[in-house]
């Protein structure tokens, strides 16, 4: 018997299978799936059983395999498929993309080990005729309603002489390390409107229909999900939910487990290994019939999957696009949903213009929810023009703003406040010289932090401590300029002296269970006013929050993306729905530098119709997504000559082999160095994207063995 084995190198050069040798111990237990240890070249490595056969085709030495890691199928018949599909789509390396399915702890690692979490129990023994001191008489009587009890729970010195005489026997069970609280809600009744959707998706739960939930902010698309999800358990099968946020895990998880109990695995980036080892486990060996989680949870291992469901399916964080192979959450769902014939639900109050366009023609099937729960209304939302405020007073605030902040705050209910940049301020500028503060590796100005006195590159990580004198005028003239989340917190402070300010950005949630901490002190009302970046726009959802602020809602707008407008109507959108929630009417202050701006104005009156028209018309003049296909080409190089000569060379050869497509550079990458790497970029807008393919194999084979350059491929980038 012959094992083809892909082997744990992520490299272009070993991107396929070797044959090794079945021996007779090993043939009536290996599977296709299972991981297997096998020696390669010099090395013992792990890999994956791809195929079993009878015939080897190759000319080399053949050579036994080794173990047998796990006697569990890691990777089934379907995960299989979708790695082979990642790595078509992609064209990344195939381990790398099966790798990205699983937790560090299931990955083909050499030497890794499975880390279960055992702990010590105690039952009765084999010797029932033991003389027992009056001690001892006690312990042993505490096992007579008792088959079994924790260790830990019982003096030890006297537990060693009771198992040492075989009274008592010590064994160990594996209990698994991720635990979390919920409270119990209120389970509303469905509304004749939110019972027609859900009825809608259940009678096509046969289907490999994608469904997409076009509902206001607060009209109960969870609710809906819930229902679903309830309604297919019944019938024995399983459901994925993907949320966006990390923060949006914890009062999610708390309606589901207040409804579903511990049905319910979690899967998401804040999970020590271990915990998301045993929430893995978990859902290999079909404890749980739910999964809830970020973007990694949609290669959950499900058995008999009924729905796979995307929560906010408009944001940006589905996208893998940082490593490879750079996936697309929705893409894997549709994918799995076409597999298994299973409905594929997204749902948003600002859907994707992607998303949205399919469902007018017909592609996806349109769900709408244009009204909020109990007919409450949505929030009204005032417009501030900030080149007026500016000179009438210093600061970040408008006068509405804070006569607004002071209103709702005396009637005791709370503001969230939005800032889409954390730190203290943007960035450091000599007023002198005009120089600019940079990263040393990165083409990006750092960050101060006055926290911690230091400035920080986002991108690599670089920090120093904060300088005085002008490296390049060498004069003491620095001055800090914009204002990040740290800065506006400390205004508030200062503007209310005696309310309580909370924020949460990655500065304040990089610790374990942040996030949680954060929600609930502010949900108890310990906190009056929550100030945070983006992670407090999506989805969160108090009842006493009657008022939001956008302080700057040019962040996002002011950056160089054909997605800006996009991105900003959606966060504006968004934060909005954060207010009035609960019994009181809701009101949201957006303070600007652009208050003519369509997307802003669109996002006044919640019109997600309007600015899709207006925005569709601007994409189809630029030739832009939904109406063309985008690849983007990175080439990468720590030799800028090398990086600028090597990208003009591939442009030509993009030119003279692709037909009927848009060629833009090469140009300098909107992050132009990253990590002391030179990065120019090319942009194919293209009608077919799969005729792009061959092209641009035959352009990595021909790179593949080049140490000084890299070239990134990112098929339907979400910016450029």
């Amino acid at each position: 018997m012959i094992a083809k084995v892909l082997v744990e190198i992520s490299s272009k050069n070993i991107d396929k299978t070797f044959d090794y040798i079945v021996s007779d111990k090993f043939k009536s237990l290996i599977k296709v799936g299972m991981r297997v240890k096998v020696p390669f070249a010099t090395r013992i490595l792990e890999g994956f059983v791809l195929e079993l056969s009878d015939n080897c085709n190759n000319n080399y030495e053949l050579k036994e395999i080794i173990d047998i890691v796990d006697y569990e199928i890691i990777l089934n018949k379907e995960l299989l498929a979708l790695g082979k599909y990642m790595q078509d789509i992609t064209l990344s390396t195939l381990i790398s993309c099966y790798q990205t399915m699983l937790p560090k702890a299931l990955k083909a690692k050499h030497n890794s080990k499975i880390n279960k979490k055992l702990v010590p129990y105690l039952k009765l023994g084999t010797n029932k005729d033991c003389k027992l001191t009056n001690k001892q008489q006690e312990i042993v009587a505490l096992f007579k309603d008792k088959e079994e009890i924790l260790k830990k729970d019982i003096n030890s010195s006297v537990i060693k002489t009771l198992i040492d005489k075989k009274v008592l026997e010590l064994f160990y069970k594996e209990v698994y390390r991720y635990n979390d609280n919920y409270v119990t809600y209120e389970n509303y009744k469905l509304t004749n409107k939110q019972q027609e959707i859900v009825s809608k998706v259940l009678e096509n739960k046969d289907k490999n229909d994608v469904f997409l939930l076009h509902g206001v902010t607060g009209s109960g698309k969870t609710l809906i999900y819930m229902e679903i999800i309830a309604n297919l358990l019944k019938e024995g099968k399983s459901s994925i939910l993907l949320v966006p946020e990390i923060s949006l895990t914890e009062q999610i998880v708390s309606r589901f487990r207040s409804r579903f109990k511990d049905n319910i695995a979690i899967l998401h980036s804040r999970l020590s290994e271990g915990e998301k080892y045993d929430e893995y486990r978990k859902i290999y060996k079909n404890e749980v019939k739910i999964v809830i989680g970020a973007r990694s949870a949609i290669f959950a291992p499900l058995k008999n999957i009924g729905i796979i469901i995307l929560d906010e399916e408009h944001t940006d964080s589905y996208k893998q696009d940082s490593m490879n192979p750079k996936y697309n959450a929705l893409d894997i769902a549709k994918f799995r949903g076409k597999y298994l014939n299973i409905p594929v639900l997204l749902g948003s109050a600002t859907p994707s213009l992607e998303s949205y366009s399919r469902s007018s023609k017909g592609v996806y099937k349109l769900l709408e929810l244009n009204e909020r729960v109990n007919n409450k209304k949505l929030p009204l939302i005032d417009i501030i023009d900030m080149n007026k405020e500016i000179k009438k007073r210093k600061g970040s605030f408008s006068n509405k703003l804070i006569e607004e902040i002071n209103n709702t705050l005396n009637n005791n209910k709370q503001v969230i406040l939005l800032l889409n940049r954390r730190g203290y301020s943007s960035f450091i500028s000599c007023k002198n010289c005009g120089n600019v503060i940079k990263c040393p590796n990165c083409d990006i100005t750092l960050t101060y932090h006055k926290s911690s006195n230091t400035l920080r590159c986002h991108y690599c990580g670089y920090g120093t401590n904060v300088i005085k004198t002008c490296p390049n005028c060498h004069e003491e003239a620095l001055t800090n300029l914009g204002v990040g989340t740290e800065k506006i917190e400390e205004e508030l402070n200062k503007l209310f002296k005696d309310k309580k300010v909370i924020r949460m950005d990655y500065d304040t949630t990089v610790n374990k269970g942040s996030h949680e901490k954060i929600i609930k002190s502010f949900q108890n009302h310990e906190y009056d006013i929550l100030l945070g970046t983006q992670m407090v726009a999506k989805g969160l959802d108090f009842p006493d929050v009657t008022l939001v602020g956008v302080i700057n809602s040019d962040t996002s707008l002011n950056i160089p993306d054909f997605r800006s407008s996009e991105t900003t109507f959606e966060l504006l959108c968004q934060v909005a729905g954060r207010s009035g929630r609960g019994n009181n009417e809701g009101k949201v202050i957006i303070q600007t530098f652009n208050p003519d701006h369509y997307a802003i104005k669109y996002a006044k009156y919640h019109d997600y119709k309007g600015f899709y028209q207006r925005e569709m018309f601007i994409r189809h003049k630029l030739c832009y997504p939904p109406y063309y296909y985008l690849t983007l080409i990175r080439v990468i190089s720590k030799d800028y000559d090398l990086s600028l000569k090597t990208a003009s060379k591939v442009a030509k050869y993009l030119n003279d082999n692709l037909d009927n497509v848009k060629i833009l550079g090469p140009s300098i990458a909107s992050l132009f160095k990253v990590n002391n790497k030179y990065r120019f970029q090319i942009l194919i807008k293209s009608k077919n994207i799969s005729k792009q393919y061959p092209i641009l194999i035959k352009l990595l084979e021909h790179y593949k063995n080049n140490n000084n350059i890299n070239i990134d491929i990112d098929f339907n980038p979400l910016h450029v």
